[in-house]
């Protein structure tokens, strides 16, 4: 084996038919005995509803003779179908519920089996010891995930309350992107487990940040971080923050830059959209190492109660920087934040 070769990669093993089978019988409830026709007569939905939905949960075409399908399958059409009939869903907006369920879960179930693959091979397990130490964790695993969804949807519910009188506007929302520098070269320097650490690493240390002060992270698309949170001044110290930490040569997270920007944002599905969110990611990229650069929005907020010119506010400073292009958006004022020097 040369050097090359000799890196620490995820450990791997063959699944041999039977496991394969078991996993799949206990994960859907039972083996599967129905056809595609089976569980469309049977859940009532109409043909061309079932196979959309099928589609939109990334899953392939199933030939109508395959007998690939359980009760389960059935119940879950029967339930979408229930969701449309309460008026919960709408006919046009279910495809994109459905679409985003499948992309969170599909990300989640992932991540899920290839930590349990990394516990059979540490423990050397016969095919018979895996399957028992799925389906012992496995009620466990799905009801910690009601319990996180339904917290979650208890503190979205709560939000949504104190901001429906802007609702007809939009949301007026903090808007911040925190991006590593010089991903690409470090990645390049990593094995996979090494990668997979570092990035899990960086998305603990923003998450814990953001939600210590009062926001919520959107999302992580492996270098960067994207974040909301309702004051300008939270996004600022959440940036600030994490900028400072990128500096510390003792600590090891790594190098960043961040852009924040205020402003009308449209939220959909767990996602941000809109100009506020384009400018601070745009935004990221005119950042230099370990900067934080604002948009005018966010100046205003900062400085409405101090200096006319946004030299300082409070513990912050605001520099200027003039007729930065940002592309899609032509010639605009941005500022670099900083703490004051005392």
């Amino acid at each position: 084996m040369t050097d090359d070769d000799d890196t620490d990669e995820l450990p791997t093993r063959e699944i041999s038919a039977e496991l394969s089978r078991g996993l799949e019988d206990l994960l859907l409830g039972q083996a599967p005995t129905l056809t595609r026709s089976d569980v469309i007569e049977q859940s009532g939905v109409d043909d061309a509803v079932a196979v959309a939905l099928w589609h939109l949960l990334g899953f392939p075409n199933v030939a109508d003779d395959a007998v690939a399908f359980t009760p389960m399958d059935v119940e879950a059409l029967r339930q979408s179908d229930e969701l449309i009939r309460l008026g919960v869903v709408s006919a046009e907006s279910q495809a994109a519920l459905v679409r985003t369920l499948a992309r969170s879960f599909a990300r989640l179930a992932e991540w899920q089996t290839r930590l349990l693959a990394e516990i059979r091979v540490r423990n050397d397990a016969t095919d018979a010891e895996h399957l028992a130490l799925v389906a012992a964790a496995l009620p466990n695993i799905e009801a910690f995930q009601n319990y996180v969804w339904r917290r979650h949807l208890a503190s979205a519910a709560a939000s949504l309350m104190t901001s429906e009188a802007s609702a007809a506007e939009g949301d007026r929302t903090a808007i911040g992107f925190v991006d590593i520098v010089g991903y690409t070269s470090q990645s390049k320097k990593l094995d996979q487990r090494e990668l997979i650490d570092w990035i899990e690493s960086f998305e603990a240390a923003v998450t814990g940040v953001v939600v210590d002060h009062g926001g919520q992270v959107i999302k992580t698309i492996g270098d960067e971080a994207l974040f909301v949170t309702a004051e300008a001044r939270d996004a600022a110290e959440i940036a600030l923050l994490l900028t400072a930490r990128g500096q510390d040569p003792d600590d090891d997270f790594p190098a960043v830059r961040a852009g924040i920007a205020y402003g009308n944002v449209v939220p959909r599905l767990g996602d941000v959209f809109g100009p506020t969110v384009n400018i601070a990611s745009r935004l990221t990229s005119v950042a230099r190492p370990g900067t934080v650069v604002a948009d005018r929005g966010v100046h205003d907020l900062l400085c409405r109660d101090h200096a006319p010119e946004g030299v300082r506010a409070d513990d912050l400073t605001l520099r200027r920087i003039p007729h930065v292009s940002v592309k899609g958006y032509g010639k605009f004022d941005c500022w670099v934040v900083r703490r004051a020097k005392s």
